[in-house]
């Protein structure tokens, strides 16, 4: 079977984009790896409206990328906090990697927004392909892609 003969409807990668596929929700994700817990903040460092902070944060907690916490202000009413799930910082490489992309073909700022440094030695973070053997920095024309053995016909 080709690769334009094998359905997609259950493609990892379309699948994935359901979830998490729209500019805003990877923007909550990117804040809530980097901290920010609660509803005020994240709408107050990404901009967006009230609906669409509550929509996408729903939707990323039905998917168990994040998962609410109760807290309660003295004086306030309770409220929840939101933090990052195993199944969320399972997404944290494709994040890096976008932040990558970004410094390389975004627009031409001369430092980097956000500058992400290994604990131990310092060293600049970045994301690499590699094989399970540990051939590390794999190119795109070192692998191949074909239809897997989940692949359905069209």
């Amino acid at each position: 079977m080709e690769w334009l003969e094998a359905s997609t409807e259950n493609c990892p990668v379309q699948i994935s984009l359901g979830v998490v596929g729209e500019k805003w929700t990877l923007l909550i994700l990117r804040d809530a790896c980097n901290g920010v817990r609660r509803f005020d903040d994240f709408r107050r460092h990404i901009g967006l409206s009230e609906a669409i902070l509550s929509n996408r944060l729903r939707k990323l907690t039905a998917a168990g990328i994040l998962k609410t916490v109760p807290y309660q202000e003295p004086g306030s009413r309770s409220r929840n906090e939101y933090r990052v799930t195993r199944k969320g910082w399972d997404l944290w490489p494709v994040l890096v990697a976008l932040k990558q992309w970004g410094e390389v073909y975004g627009d031409d700022s001369s430092e980097p927004v956000l500058d992400l440094r290994h604990d131990e030695c310092g060293a600049p973070v970045r994301v690499v392909v590699e094989c399970t053997e540990g051939h590390t920095e794999l190119t795109p024309s070192e692998a191949t892609a074909m239809p897997g053995p989940g692949a359905r016909m069209r």
